[in-house]
């Protein structure tokens, strides 16, 4: 059986993999062939395409995919995807949150000396907000790699990253100062497509509903 009639779904490969395929599994889609094959990337029988997280609202607002899902961080990350939000999937629970080295009053040291603070992080966009809501300035510096490292080395005062058991952060000795955002997994829909395919979507909606998803 594949996700739904006519539909493709993008299925985000990483740390959301194999719970999107266990809910698959439980709506009757076959997985045994995504399972046991790493470099394939497209599933045709099963109505699938895999990819990174942050490409899902990418392909699903271009048309390529007709329903996603994806974390709720990329969606603060990329608020001009035009997609919509259909059901919170409830796992991949973890935080966006502001971190800085443990005893450490650097950022309330930084903003009373200079006014502004600054920031390492792979989510450039939710930092800004965050601290422009929060009315304080922030000079964010964008890294790709380990985040953590960043304060250690006195590149930044603090960090926003995304935790889901903090473990990492107690490692190199940093602390959560400031909880950004609950992050999971979420549905989302191609706008033409929640309209053109709407009976299908609507049943796969009924269907993850029953299998436990919220409305976000």
């Amino acid at each position: 059986m594949t996700a739904g009639e006519g539909l493709r779904i993008a299925v985000p490969r990483g740390s959301l993999f194999e719970d999107t395929l266990d809910l698959l599994d439980r709506l009757d889609v076959d997985t045994s062939e995504i399972r046991s094959n790493d470099r394939k990337l497209l599933f045709e029988d099963a109505g699938v395409v895999t990819m990174r997280p942050s490409d899902v609202p990418t392909y699903v607002q271009h048309g390529a995919a007709d329903l996603g899902i994806t974390g709720k961080d990329v969606l603060l990350e990329q608020p001009e995807r035009e997609v919509y939000e259909l059901l919170d999937l409830g796992y991949g629970r973890c935080q966006m949150v502001v971190a800085a080295r443990e005893g450490d009053d650097s950022v309330a040291e930084s903003l009373r000396r200079l006014g502004t603070v600054r920031v390492a992080t792979k989510y450039p966009r939710i930092a800004a907000r965050h601290f422009a809501d929060t009315g304080r300035q922030a000079e964010i510096v964008e890294v790709k790699g380990s985040v953590e490292i960043a304060p250690l080395t006195g590149l930044v005062d603090s960090i926003v990253d995304l935790t889901a058991t903090g473990r990492t952060l107690a490692e190199n000795h940093l602390e959560i100062r400031e909880t950004i955002h609950e992050c999971t997994a979420r549905l989302i829909a191609n706008p033409v497509a929640h309209k053109l395919k709407a009976r299908a979507i609507d049943d796969l909606v009924a269907r993850v509903r029953a299998a436990g998803a919220e409305d976000p």
